[in-house]
């Protein structure tokens, strides 16, 4: 019954979204939709009887922006590391997400970025207009370095992309280790289970100083960081 009033709730509040939507296109203020987003994932959190707890953001400065980096587990993942970052992000996600009515078009406005198709063109076209929107417009981005969620709960091998974004952005990258999200609702699983998650945001770790060839050393530093607030 909680999943189903969720659902209805967050539809509803899906018609003032569009209001929100042209205010900000008109008024070049596309952070109102996203916190008017943000606020929508409050409330789906409380009717689902979620409970997000985070620590470790004393570690961020407010004025600078960073690549956010957590472990895969869920759905649910995104939308409660908004809920608790201190300041809107960006992603990129796959182009088919901005055909979906109101929200594809708040995201493509707020500065999302769209990717085709995998490959190594395709992955350096998305990473530089990412690169480009951190450094020309101070935005955070966030990553998933495991590239998909995890079947078993498990930290999966990280692909190299979010590291090279870091790299070409010069921002920081900003550990974060989630859990609970999987036994709320795993990937097999179309239900949200009442519960708790817990969110880490680790100490910043510098890109500035790696390069290509150092990448696997700085992506065993975040690797580790993440993996210290999954066992703690």
């Amino acid at each position: 019954m909680r999943n189903v009033v969720a659902s209805i709730v967050l539809t509803v509040l899906t018609l003032p979204a569009i209001l929100v939507l042209l205010l900000g296109a008109l008024f070049r203020r596309p952070e109102a939709f996203l916190a008017y987003g943000v606020w929508m994932m409050r409330v789906g959190q409380r009717l689902l009887g979620i409970k997000v707890e985070a620590e470790g953001r004393d570690r961020l400065d407010r004025r600078t922006p960073y690549v956010f980096m957590c472990n895969h587990l869920s759905f649910l993942d995104a939308p409660a590391l908004v809920t608790v970052i201190d300041r809107p992000v960006r992603s990129i996600v796959k182009r088919f997400v901005f055909r979906i009515p109101v929200f594809g078009w708040g995201m493509r406005l707020a500065g999302f970025v769209p990717v085709d198709k995998e490959g190594i063109g395709e992955g350096r076209k998305r990473i530089a207009r990412a690169s480009g929107l951190i450094r020309e417009k101070g935005y955070s981005f966030l990553v998933f370095p495991e590239g998909q969620r995890s079947w078993d709960g498990r930290l999966q091998p990280f692909r190299r992309g979010g590291f090279f974004l870091a790299l070409e952005a010069g921002a920081p990258i900003v550990p974060v280790s989630i859990a609970g999200t999987f036994e709320l609702m795993p990937r097999v699983s179309r239900r949200v289970r009442r519960g708790h998650v817990r969110i880490v945001f680790h100490e910043p770790i510098a890109a500035a100083g790696f390069s290509p060839e150092t990448l696997p050393e700085l992506m065993e530093r975040v690797r580790a960081a993440i993996a210290s607030g999954l066992t703690s």
